[in-house]
């Protein structure tokens, strides 16, 4: 009864902890192949101290952990809420990646923040694919090399390769013709070396509703020494003990290290994760350029290529480009049939293209990297908000010179009079609802209707998802609104002047031509860029 409340301490000791609240951060502790496996309680020793070093900063505190493997651990530290934070996450994963695991020998201690939302692969994933083994260990240990003596890698936390080490195993080679002289083959002397050292089930004991497996191997000083072999003996038929040194022999080798393939080719991956307070996509490019030489004299057969955060990146950028275009299509289709024209949708697609020059500005004022995601919804979105007010100008534009047969600058100047207030208000709206998002405003509904206590505070972790896309709306759309008033109205008088000019030097000259040889001239042809009036007679 002691021995089964002590395997229920165990196991209510194990059980999952409820999610933490806020973001969190993750210490990975890992001794090499062959090494001893304390060092992974001495990392995560290290860690618990960081730990509690923030806890008592009031900037986290130590949520769970566990081992990863038998040489491996594993912490997660969760960060307390956002208003409460003295200060920024980075800040306080860069501290921990830069303090955390130095004083440990032997071991390699990584910290980075823990993954959310959708799989996706790290920051820089480097493959090498080839078919030999023993080259594709060289040629990712030298990669290693490389990247570990250049300027890149302070950069970079836990660098590493997944082509394993040969792992330390015992090899036993039996006798066959020896132990074909007690009756004994193979199969039953591997299944005693097991039985012995990883245990054989006996039985089960059962508590109310738990059960547990009564396993029987071998005590601690027989199992952990080469020596307790000599003493085991192999059961034979009859009843008869063999001893195993008498047909059998061991020794301590070096095992196969993991094969890993992807669609059928056998390859080394490296991989890294890219450190506090650094742009993915600029490390990624400082990486490639360090590894240009080393790119160019890899022995044929053998092929590096950039996977992971990067060709996600790029298939998302291919994607949304794809995207986009076809939202200028479709909305070039809609207005060519309203308007009757190909040259003024042309001019209203033309400033929501010049609007993207917003957006880089904006994000470049702000200091925030350009997310393919994010920032490209936000380009995609911008399309159809620009257009609107382009519409309106130059529709109006046209009902001025149609039905108050106005010339073209009193058109233009009538037009923009009238449909800047609407063209501001649209913009500023826009841009100011979005200002929240942009900025991160928080409060509690909940308190504000319940107890008049709102809780404001500015910033938030949704900032870092949906910051750059909204200012890259605000910054377009208050960038197209300066397009909108200045640029579409001196390209509508720039086109109508075109074509003008061409009317007066081509279709003059073809009526001239037709009367010199006496036929009769043609009905004076609508411009381009006009369109007729409802009775059918040309403007």
């Amino acid at each position: 009864h002691a021995r089964g409340a002590e395997v229920r301490r165990l196991l209510a000791g194990r059980r999952r902890q409820p999610p933490p609240r806020g973001s969190a951060h993750r210490q990975a502790a890992r001794a090499g192949a062959g090494r001893s496996h304390h060092r992974p309680a001495a990392g995560r020793t290290a860690a618990l101290r960081a730990a509690h070093r923030l806890d008592r900063h009031r900037h986290g505190h130590p949520s769970g952990g566990g081992p990863t493997g038998p040489e491996g651990g594993r912490l997660s530290v969760s960060l307390v809420d956002f208003q409460d934070r003295q200060r920024d996450a980075f800040e306080t994963l860069a501290e921990m990646q830069a303090t955390i695991g130095k004083q440990i020998a032997g071991a390699t201690v990584t910290v980075d923040k823990i993954v959310e939302g959708p799989p996706q692969g790290l920051p820089v994933n480097i493959e090498i694919v080839g078919e030999n083994p023993d080259e594709l260990k060289e040629l990712s240990d030298e990669l290693l090399g490389i990247l570990e003596g250049a300027p890149v890698y302070p950069k970079l936390v836990g660098l590493e390769s997944d082509f394993n080490e040969a792992r330390p195993e015992l090899a036993v080679a039996i006798d066959r013709e020896k132990a074909a002289l007690y009756d004994l083959n193979t199969s039953r002397v591997g299944n005693a070396i097991r039985g012995a050292i990883n245990g054989t089930e006996a039985a089960k004991y059962r508590t109310g509703n738990d059960e547990y497996d009564i396993i029987v191997r071998l005590a601690d000083p027989y199992r952990n020494e080469l020596e307790g072999l000599r003493e085991l003996t192999v059961m034979a038929e009859g009843g008869i003990q063999i001893p195993l040194v008498s047909m059998a022999t061991w020794s301590v080798e070096g095992g196969a290290g993991a094969i890993r393939r992807k669609d059928q080719e056998r390859m080394a991956t490296i991989t890294s994760d890219v450190a506090a307070g650094y742009t993915n996509n600029a490390v990624m490019e400082e990486v490639k350029e360090t590894l240009t030489e080393f790119e160019s004299r890899l022995t044929p057969g053998y092929t590096m290529r950039y996977t992971g955060q990067s060709q996600e990146q790029d298939e998302a950028q291919v994607f949304l480009s794809g995207a986009f275009l076809t939202a200028l299509m479709l909305i070039g289709f809609i207005l060519i049939s309203q308007f009757n024209s190909i040259v003024k949708p042309v001019i209203i697609l033309t400033s929501v293209i010049m609007s993207t020059i917003g957006v880089l500005l904006g994000l470049m004022i702000f200091r925030m990297p350009f997310g393919i995601i994010n920032t490209g919804v936000g380009i995609i979105s911008l399309a159809g908000i620009v257009v609107n007010n382009a519409i309106i100008l130059i529709d109006y534009i046209d009902v001025l010179r149609e039905r108050d047969d106005m010339d073209l600058q009193d058109a233009l100047v009538r037009g923009g009079k009238t449909r800047f207030r609407p063209v501001v208000l649209t913009a500023l709206t826009t841009a100011l609802g979005l200002v929240p998002l942009a900025i991160g405003l928080n409060f509690d509904f909940f308190g504000l209707y319940g107890s008049l206590d709102p809780d404001f505070y500015w910033g938030g972790e949704q900032v870092a998802w949906w910051g750059s896309m909204a200012v890259a709306i605000i910054s377009g759309i208050l960038f197209a609104t300066f397009l909108t008033l200045i640029l579409v109205p001196v390209m509508y008088s720039l086109v109508d002047e075109l074509a003008s000019f061409l009317k007066l030097h081509f279709l003059h000259a073809e009526e001239s031509e037709l009367t010199q040889d006496g036929g009769v001239p043609k009905q004076r042809q609508v411009p381009p860029f006009a369109s007729p009036d409802p009775a059918g007679m040309p403007t």
